[in-house]
This record gives structure tokens, sequence and C-alpha cells, in this order.
């Protein structure tokens, strides 16, 4: 594909776009802080060594294997953190759910091949564990908003057995990709992004996920905000065109490239309810449920029982 530079910059400029759109991070921000005040929650777990390489894990008070659902924040790649997310939890928590929401190291102190790398790592540490806490391994969903959106992609194009003799090929059995960016020639072109990002020609076609093969048959869902830059909705056509079992692409009604995301979290919502049909909560009627008591869960550890590096 053909990109112009300077319509990037423009196109891909959230912050410009979306003049307000620090009141949505306060708002995440806030509401947050009250998930992890109010849902029982495990905080700052580290998957491997590195101070970037940690999760929150938010579980529900039902006992017997669950699903999981694991999010993947935004930023493009350089910003924001999983704890500006954790109000993502409670619609999920509510329905039965497990939710882990993951951080990653940054750029520019982290290439986009690390940051790849630590994505890999954080889902090879969930399957490793996951019936430690009560998920089901092949319940193992992914969703990812903006830079996040890319990540999920990737991990669908991920041969996880070739990182460890004891994963399976893919981990996930599905994902959700929100406002997501999935042909980087188009980012390594951008200016401000590529500042940071420092992207290779080499790298960008490697990390791009629209020019990958799927790794395995688990579906991938698409969306992008109905006021979101042409530039999203073009991403989103493409990465359609070339994985054509991604379905049509959901719309969020009156949504940009932040509000987007708030309707993951709002029950009843189309977004919300394509997550249930990808978890399998929808078909099985799982009532809502207020916060309870994290059952059974293994005692957080220091670094021998919780880190290291889980993938070779």
């Amino acid at each position: 594909m053909r990109y112009d530079a300077a319509v990037l910059d423009r196109e891909y400029n959230n912050r410009e776009l979306v003049p307000d759109w620090a009141e949505h991070v306060g708002r995440w921000k806030r509401d947050s802080q009250e998930a992890r005040l109010n849902w029982p929650c495990l905080l700052d777990l580290p998957y491997g060594e590195s101070i970037a390489q940690t999760l929150d894990w938010f579980a529900p008070a039902a006992t017997g294997l669950a699903p999981c659902l694991v999010f993947i924040h935004g930023g493009w790649w350089r910003s924001l953190d999983k704890a500006d997310h954790s109000f993502i939890a409670p619609a999920y928590v509510a329905r039965g759910v497990h939710m882990v929401a993951l951080n990653y190291s940054l750029a520019p102190g982290a290439s986009m091949q690390q940051i790849v790398l630590d994505v890999v790592q954080a889902l090879a540490w969930v399957w490793r564990r996951a019936e430690d806490f009560g998920v089901d391994r092949s319940r193992i969903v992914l969703a990812g908003h903006s830079a996040g959106a890319h990540l999920a992609a990737m991990m669908l194009a991920c041969r996880f057995d070739w990182f460890g003799d004891d994963l399976p090929q893919q981990i996930s059995s599905g994902a959700l990709a929100l406002s997501g960016v999935y042909d980087l020639e188009s980012v390594r072109k951008t200016a401000f992004l590529q500042r940071d990002l420092k992207l290779t020609q080499h790298a960008a076609h490697a990390m791009s996920p629209a020019w990958l093969p799927p790794s395995g048959p688990a579906p991938l869902a698409l969306a992008v905000g109905e006021n979101e830059s042409a530039a999203f909705h073009v991403q989103a056509r493409l990465m359609h065109r070339h994985w054509p079992q991604t379905g049509k692409t959901l719309i969020v009604p009156g949504a940009h490239h932040f509000s987007a995301l708030d309707a993951l979290a709002q029950p009843g919502s189309s977004l919300h309810t394509r997550m249930c049909d990808l978890l399998g909560t929808r078909k099985a009627g799982a009532e809502e449920r207020s916060p309870g008591l994290l059952a059974d869960l293994p005692p957080v550890g220091g670094k021998e029982n919780w880190g290291g590096p889980v993938l070779p």
C-alpha cells in the first residue's frame, strides 16, 4: 500500500483529533482505581524479569474453570499502562470471567520486536498457570485497543509452540481488535510515531499482522469507532481483506478513538456482546455477580514463585 506521510501525521494524531482526550483518559484512571478497590484482584504479578513485565488479574467469585479475557492496552506502543484499564474488568468479572490486563515494555526503550515478545511471554505465563487460577485454557480470549489491537492480532499469527515445547500452537481461542493498525509501514511513515519507534522497513513488514498468516483457527473480530479518522477504517478493511475469517467489521456507533473503548466495558453494547460471544458467556446465560472473594488462588509471592523468564 502507498501512504502519504503528511496525511498520516494528521490521521493518526488522535490527541489532536479528539480535543477532550485527556478527560477520557482521566476518567479511565478514576474508574480503574475504583475497580481495583471494589473487585477481587492480584496486582503487578511479574511474568518476566523486566520491571515492565507485569500483569493484573481480576478473578470472579465462581468456582470451577471459567473463561479469561486478556486485555492489551494501547498508547502507540509508547505510553499508557494496564492500571489505566482496570475499569474494563467489572463488566466481565460480574459474568464469571477472569480479566487479565498486561503491561509490556514501551518505546523508545524497547523495539517493536521486544514489545511483541513481551506479550508472547505474558500469554505463555497465563496459559501455564491457567488451572491454578481457575481458567479454562480453551477459552482464553484477547482484546486489544489501538496499539493493543495490533498486538492482539500478532498473537493470532504467533506459533507459540516455537517458544516452548509445552505450549500449544495457538493459545488464544479468539481475539477482538479495536481501532488497530495492522500494516506498520503506515506507522513507519508517520513522523511523530517513528521518532520513538524507529522502525526499519524490514521490521515494519515482519511485525505487520496484515501480511502474516494466522497460526490457527481462532477467530479475529475487528472493530472501529464510527467517528475515527479514515486511516483506522482503512486499516480495518486491509486486515479484513487479508484475514477473511475476521467477518464483518463492527462499527461502534458515534464513537471516536477513545470513546470506542468505553463500549467494551458497557453491558448491552454491541462491542461487549461481541466479546461475550467470543468468551462463550452469552449462551451460558451467566448471571451478573457482585464482587466476591478470590477463591483458592495461589498466594502472591516473590520472584521465585511468579517471575523469571518463561520462554527460552
